[in-house]
């Protein structure tokens, strides 16, 4: 394949951590209905979220999340405000009051803030901590220190940052399994009745930023403190079904385009073959090569979020400016590691993968 910089006004490759790329039939229907949805004569930007037509949109976009992650009738979905962030707070506000006590798996930046975050509302203990391998690794569950006392067992599934996934679900006996997916729901299947609270900021492999999707089962959902804010209530977002306020509309409605492109792959199944053959061609290249090499361990990597860097800072450095000019962009690694990193979420399309590897097998020829 050819490898060069893009011709103006030509989409570029956005390895973006998030918000990340879009499918561009996607963004193309989107931009198709701006400003006046199915003939109804505005956008969805401008519609009551109480509008007959807004509601279709609402109670098609859950119905096709619900179905797509065969999510079981003994949990409720919501659409949340906030992101990710919001749930660190919302998590154990909603839930730690149960017994006073979570435990925590930290294994990169995200769940050691929520960890913090959780001990402003009761004891956290740390069921197991990564930092000694630099989070590139994750632990067995032989390794996890669960609390049989426990409100809930609370792990980051994919971590952005550190280029890590983990493998499986914890098996956590009676106690409650909170899991953030933001960064990688909808790239394999799940048996959502194991948890008791998934959720996911939408702005890496759901939709555009600005919203958080929340699976909840409803035994867990009158654990809440008195004083948790409504509007970080599950249980009052269940009850108004997730409309407490104006809820994120248009946000919502993109998920919708998402979920209808999303079943045209497969469904989380057909998505699952092909995020694992795009990530292997990324770390096939990597694992033969000279001049780059991967960060985390083998049995711990991503295949959303792969990290990846050379011996030196300042060929790093080259590296992601190069890349940028050919059209490859936001390969640079976060500012806590360095090194690069390419996130390769749902919608990136693998001739992405396979131009960016070609890409690397050019910079190593002229600088290895």
């Amino acid at each position: 394949m050819k490898v060069g910089a893009p011709m103006p006004g030509e989409r570029i490759y956005n390895f973006s951590a998030g918000p990340s790329v879009l499918p561009l039939s996607v963004l193309k229907r989107a931009a198709g209905e701006m400003t006046n949805y199915r003939g109804c004569g505005m956008s969805v930007m401008e519609m009551s979220h109480r509008s007959r037509v807004y509601l279709s949109i609402f109670e098609e976009t859950k119905a096709d999340l619900k179905r797509l992650l065969s999510v079981p009738d003994t949990h409720e979905i919501l659409f949340m405000h906030g992101g990710a962030t919001f749930q660190f707070s919302a998590v154990p506000l909603n839930l730690i009051g149960r017994t006073g006590y979570a435990d925590y798996a930290v294994t990169g930046s995200f769940s050691a803030i929520a960890a913090e975050e959780a001990r402003k509302y009761g004891v956290v203990r740390i069921a197991a901590d990564t930092e000694a391998s630099g989070h590139t690794t994750i632990p067995a569950q032989s390794e996890l220190r669960v609390s049989g006392d426990a409100s809930y067992f609370y792990y980051c599934a994919n971590n952005t940052i550190y280029g890590t996934e983990w493998k499986y679900v914890p098996d956590t006996g009676d106690v409650p399994v909170i899991a953030d997916m933001s960064s990688n729901i909808l790239s394999v299947p799940l048996d959502i009745s194991r948890f008791g609270v998934i959720f996911a900021g939408v702005q890496k492999n759901m939709a555009p930023a600005g919203m958080a999707v929340v699976i909840a089962d409803r035994s867990l959902l009158d654990s809440q403190f008195p004083y948790t804010p409504k509007i970080m209530s599950y249980r009052a977002a269940v009850d108004a079904d997730s409309m407490l306020n104006t809820p994120p509309c248009y946000t919502i409605y993109m998920l919708g385009l998402m979920l209808k492109w999303l079943e045209e792959q497969g469904g989380v199944e057909g998505m699952a073959r092909i995020k694992s053959a795009k990530a292997k061609i990324l770390y096939d290249f990597l694992d033969g090569s000279g001049l780059f090499r991967g960060c985390a361990a083998e049995a711990a990597r991503s295949d959303m979020n792969v990290t990846f860097r050379t011996d030196g800072e300042e060929l790093d450095a080259k590296f992601a400016k190069d890349a940028e000019a050919a059209g490859f962009a936001n390969l640079k690694g976060h500012r806590k590691v360095g090194g690069m990193r390419a996130s390769i979420y749902n919608a990136m399309p693998s001739e992405g993968v396979a131009r960016l590897v070609d890409f690397m097998a050019k910079f190593e020829r002229e600088n290895g």
